[in-house]
C-alpha cells in the first residue's frame, strides 16, 4: 500500500493538539479531558487534563464487555520450566480481579506505591494491571536485581507493599528472590508494611517475618470466593507507574508515565506504528522490567485487543538458536519485537540460519527491532534469512513510545539500513551543535525534539522536577535532549549513531563509535562488535574494537583483528587512527542486551567504575581487563 505517512504528519505538524484529540477517541473515559492539552500545567504542559479513565478498563473490562470474552489475551511460555498457558480475556480478567482483591486486602489504594519483583510469570502481569485498576502505582523491578539497587528503589518509592515470587529460573540456575528481597529491606530505609511471595515449586521461599504473604494460596481464596474489584477512576495525569533507569551517580531516575497520554500514544502506534490488528498475536521478546515490556508485552497488546506473549527463555540456549523460531510457528505471531543483540546471539550461533527452515513462519510478517543500534549487517542477514520487512526503530525509557520508525500500519516508507527510518507524529526532532545552533543535513551532531514532548512521554522524573529539568531540558532549552548523537539526511530519515558520551574526540575530531562498529561488523567473521574511545596522550582519544567471532571460525584471531583495522581505515579513512581490534568471546551487556561500553572505556582508561545493576554477568568485564591488559592498557 502507498505510504500515509507525510500526509499524517503534516496533520500532525498543522493541527496537533487536534490529532490527539482524535486518537484519544481510540479510548474509554469516565469523564472526557476538557482539552487535549493545557501548556500551563506541568514543566513542558499536560496531557488530556481533566479526564478521567483506567487503564486496566481499557486493557481488559472494555473488550469483556464487546463480547470478546473468549479471545486469547496472554500466552505464557517458559521453556526453563516447560509450562505453556493460554488466557483469555475474560480470564486474565478474572485473575487480575482476584489480584486486586488481594492488594486491596492489604491496604493498597489509589496513588500507593506497589514494587513488583518477580520474574516473566502471569502473576507479574496481573499484578501490573492490579494496580492500575485499583489507581495504584507500580513499579517493576527486575526479578534477581541486586539487594542494594532495589533498596535504591523501596526508598525512593517509598512503597509499602512488594509483590514478589520465590525464584527466578535462568537456563543454567535457579536464582532465589526472597534472601535478596530481605537483604534490600534490610539496607532501606523506608519499611514496606507487606510482602507477598508467590511460591514457584522449582524453589520454596521460607516465609518467616510477620510481612511476608503467600500470595498464590491468598489468590486462591480470593478466585474461589470470585471476587470483584471495580476500576476506579483516575485522572488522566495520574502517574500509572514508575520505571527506574539506572543513574551514573549511583542515584536510580524515576521515570513517571501518566494513564491517558500513555493510553492514547500506545493504542495509536500498535495501529498506525506496528499494524497489528485486535486478535493478532503480537510478540515482544524483552522484559517486563524494561519500557519495552511495559508497553509492547503489557499495555499496548491489551489495549489493541490483540494476543501477547510472556516468554521466559532466551533467544539462543532454551534450548537451541532456533527458539525464536518455534514460539512464531506455536502460535501463529504475525510480528515479532525483540533487542538487535538478540538476533547478533542467534546468527552467532546459526550464522547460515538453518534453524529457520525447521519451524513454519508462514504467519509471521514484521521483524521490529529496537533497544540497541541495530548494524546494517545484521538488518540484512535478517532481512535474507527471513525473507519479511526488518523494521528498526527508535526511542528510549523516557519516551515509553517510539520517536522514529518506519510507520508499517500506514504503508512502510522504503528502508534505509542503518537508518530506524522518520520521526512519528508528535516528535519534531532537530539536530544541534553543542551550542544548541542546528546542524545541516547529514551533518553528526546532538538529537533533540522540540517540546512539547507528545502524549505518553514523562512528565518529569518521580519527586525529582529540579533533576528532570537539569538532566533533559537545561542543556538546549526549548528541546527535550535525547543525549542521543546522530544526523538527519535529505529525505528527512533519522540516523542515530551512538550516545552522545560514545562520540570520541580523535585529533580534534569528532568521530561516531557507531559508524566505526557497522564497518567492524561487515567483516564476515565477526557476529558482534564494540567500539569504544580510550585516553591518548597525543589524540585525546584512540578507538578500540572488541569483536566477538562467529561460532566455528577457526582461523587466528590475529589474522581477523588485522582485516578489521584495515576495512575500518578503508571506509572511514586514517583520521579515525583506529589501530586496534581485539577478539573476546564475549561482551559485557545489560540483561536487555545493551553493551556497557561505558564501563569498559572506565576499565580502559584506569578510572574508578561501579559494578553497574544491571550486567548479564559480572565475569565478562574480568575477560574485558585481561584482554585489554593483554595489550598493555587499562594496568
Amino acid at each position: 500500500m502507498a505510504s500515509t505517512y507525510h500526509a499524517t504528519y503534516a496533520r500532525w505538524q498543522a493541527e496537533p493538539h487536534a490529532f490527539w484529540a482524535e486518537a484519544a477517541g481510540a479510548i474509554d473515559w469516565f469523564e472526557p479531558p476538557a482539552a487535549a492539552f493545557d501548556a500551563e500545567r506541568g514543566i513542558y504542559g499536560r496531557w488530556f487534563p481533566g479526564g478521567t479513565t483506567n487503564t486496566c478498563h481499557n486493557c481488559l473490562d472494555r473488550h469483556v464487555d464487546a463480547g470478546h470474552a473468549e479471545r486469547t489475551a496472554l500466552i505464557y511460555d517458559s521453556p526453563v520450566t516447560g509450562i505453556k498457558q493460554r488466557f483469555t480475556y475474560g480470564e486474565m480478567l478474572a485473575h487480575v480481579q482476584a489480584m486486586a482483591a488481594v492488594l486491596d486486602d492489604h491496604g493498597v489504594g489509589r496513588g500507593d506505591r506497589v514494587i513488583i519483583y518477580m520474574p516473566m510469570i502471569p502473576e507479574a502481569v496481573f499484578a501490573m494491571l492490579a494496580c492500575a485498576r485499583l489507581g495504584a502505582i507500580h513499579s517493576v523491578v527486575f526479578g534477581g536485581f541486586a539487594a542494594s539497587e532495589l533498596a535504591a528503589r523501596i526508598d525512593d518509592s517509598t512503597a509499602d507493599v512488594m509483590v514478589s515470587a520465590s525464584c527466578g529460573i535462568e537456563p543454567n540456575r535457579v536464582v532465589a528472590y526472597k534472601p535478596l528481597l530481605d537483604q534490600a529491606i534490610t539496607i532501606a530505609k523506608h519499611k514496606p508494611r507487606h510482602c507477598l511471595v508467590f511460591q514457584r515449586p522449582q524453589l520454596r521461599a521460607e516465609l518467616a517475618d510477620a510481612r511476608d504473604v503467600d500470595l498464590g494460596a491468598a489468590l486462591e481464596v480470593a478466585r474461589q470466593a470470585g471476587r470483584s474489584v471495580a476500576c476506579v477512576p483516575v485522572a488522566a495525569t495520574d502517574p500509572l507507574y514508575i520505571l527506574y533507569t539506572s543513574g551514573t551517580t549511583g542515584q536510580p531516575k524515576g521515570v513517571i508515565r501518566d494513564n491517558g497520554g500513555y493510553m492514547v500514544a500506545l493504542a495509536w502506534s500498535m495501529k498506525h506504528h506496528y499494524g497489528i490488528a485486535p486478535g493478532e498475536v503480537f510478540w515482544t521478546a524483552s522484559d517486563i522490567g524494561w519500557v519495552v515490556g511495559h508497553s509492547y508485552i503489557v499495555y499496548g497488546p491489551l489495549l489493541n485487543g490483540s494476543t501477547t506473549i510472556l516468554y521466559e527463555g532466551k533467544p539462543v540456549g532454551t534450548p537451541d538458536a532456533g527458539a525464536f523460531w518455534r514460539v512464531i510457528s506455536d502460535y501463529g505471531a504475525v510480528a515479532l519485537f525483540t533487542a538487535p543483540t538478540a538476533f547478533r546471539a542467534i546468527r552467532k550461533e546459526d550464522p547460515e540460519g538453518l534453524e529457520i527452515g525447521r519451524y513454519d513462519l508462514s504467519s509471521l510478517r514484521t521483524l521490529f527491532l529496537a533497544g540497541e543500534r541495530a548494524d546494517p549487517d545484521t538488518l540484512q542477514w535478517a532481512e535474507a534469512k527471513l525473507g519479511i520487512p526488518v523494521i528498526d526503530h527508535w526511542w528510549q525509557t523516557e519516551t515509553g513510545w517510539p520517536i522514529a520508525g518506519n510507520p508499517v500500519g500506514m504503508g512502510a516508507l522504503p528502508v534505509k539500513h542503518g537508518s530506524p527510518t522518520v520521526p512519528m507524529p508528535g516528535y519534531d526532532i532537530h539536530v544541534l551543535d553543542d551550542a544548541g545552533h542546528p546542524v545541516s543535513s547529514g551533518t553528526l551532531g546532538n538529537i533533540a525534539v522540540k517540546l512539547p514532548l507528545p502524549p505518553g512521554c514523562l512528565p518529569s522524573f518521580w519527586k525529582a522536577d529540579d533533576r528532570f529539568r537539569a538532566a533533559c531540558l537545561a542543556e538546549f532549552p526549548g528541546y527535550y535532549k535525547t543525549a542521543d548523537a546522530g544526523f538527519v539526511d535529505e529525505d528527512g530519515y533519522v540516523f542515530i549513531m551512538s550516545r552522545t558520551d560514545d562520540i570520541i574526540n580523535v585529533a580534534g575530531h569528532r568521530l561516531s563509535t557507531g559508524a566505526m562498529e557497522e564497518v567492524c561488523a561487515t567483516h564476515p567473521d565477526v557476529a558482534e562488535c564494540a567500539v569504544i574511545g580510550i585516553a591518548d596522550s597525543l589524540k585525546g582519544q584512540i578507538p578500540a574494537g572488541f569483536l566477538v567471532l562467529n561460532n566455528g571460525v577457526s582461523r587466528e584471531s590475529s589474522e581477523i583483528e588485522r582485516e578489521v583495522v584495515a576495512l575500518v581505515r578503508d571506509k572511514i579513512g586514517p583520521v579515525a587512527a583506529f589501530k586496534t581490534a581485539i577478539c573476546v568471546k564475549r561482551l559485557p551487556k545489560t540483561r536487555s542486551g545493551k553493551i556497557l561500553r561505558g564501563t569498559m572505556q572506565k576499565i580502559a582508561d584506569r578510572e574508578v567504575w561501579k559494578m553497574p545493576a544491571t550486567i548479564e554477568d559480572p565475569a565478562v568485564l574480568d575477560e574485558i581487563a585481561e584482554a585489554l591488559g593483554g595489550r598493555g592498557i587499562g594496568r
